[in-house]
C-alpha cells in the first residue's frame, strides 16, 4: 500500500507542479499580449482558471493521502487508543462516502450535463473541465481505502500528522543554532 501511495502522490505532485508552471507561463503570456503587444489573448484567462481548479483538487487528494485534513486534536487526545483508532477509521469512511457520492457520482453527473455547453474562449465542452471532480473523488477514495488499511494494520499512526511538531522541531534547531553562534 505504501508503494501505491508513493506512486500516486508522485504523479499528483508532478501534475500539480506542471499545472502551476503552466498557469504562471499563461499569466505572463496574458500580461505580455495585453500590455506589450496590445492584443490580449482571449483564451489564457479561461484556461488558467480551469488549471487552477484541477490543481486545487489534486492538492486536496494529496491532503487526503497524507491525512492532513482538518481535525480537532483536543477531542481526539482525550480518547482512549481504541477510540482514537475507531475515530480515525470513521473519518476515513466519511471521506470515502463523501468522495463517492459528491465528487464521483455528482461530478460525473455535472460533467455529463455540461458536455453540451462550450467554454466561451476555448470552445471546449465545459464538462471536460468538470471531470476534475470525479478524478479527484476516485483518488480520494483510493487514499481513504489505503488509509483504512494502514490504520487497521498499524502501519500509520491513528493520530493525524502533528503540524506543530515540525514547527517545534524547527524552533529547537533554531535555538540550538543561536546557542552555537553565541558560544554557549
Amino acid at each position: 500500500m505504501a508503494a501505491l501511495r508513493k506512486v500516486l502522490n508522485s504523479i499528483m505532485a508532478v501534475l500539480s507542479g506542471v499545472s502551476f508552471a503552466a498557469m504562471v507561463i499563461l499569466v505572463v503570456w496574458q500580461v505580455v499580449t495585453r500590455y506589450i503587444l496590445k492584443n490580449p489573448s482571449p483564451w489564457t484567462e479561461e484556461l488558467v482558471s480551469y488549471l487552477f481548479a484541477w490543481m486545487a483538487l489534486f492538492g486536496a487528494s494529496l491532503t487526503v493521502s497524507e491525512r492532513g485534513h482538518m481535525n480537532i486534536p483536543v477531542v481526539v487526545d482525550k480518547m482512549s487508543p481504541g477510540m482514537q483508532k475507531t475515530a480515525a477509521l470513521f473519518a476515513e469512511a466519511v471521506i470515502f462516502a463523501f468522495s463517492a457520492v459528491v465528487l464521483v457520482w455528482g461530478g460525473f453527473s455535472i460533467s455529463k450535463l455540461a458536455m453540451g455547453q462550450m467554454t466561451s474562449a476555448l470552445g471546449v465542452p465545459i464538462g471536460v473541465f468538470y471531470f476534475a471532480l470525479p478524478v479527484s473523488g476516485i483518488l480520494n477514495m483510493i487514499f481513504a481505502v489505503v488509509n483504512i488499511y494502514d490504520i487497521s494494520k498499524g502501519n500509520i499512526s491513528v493520530l493525524p500528522p502533528d503540524e506543530n511538531a515540525a514547527v517545534f522541531e524547527n524552533l529547537e534547531q533554531f535555538e540550538e543554532l543561536g546557542k552555537k553562534k553565541k558560544g554557549e
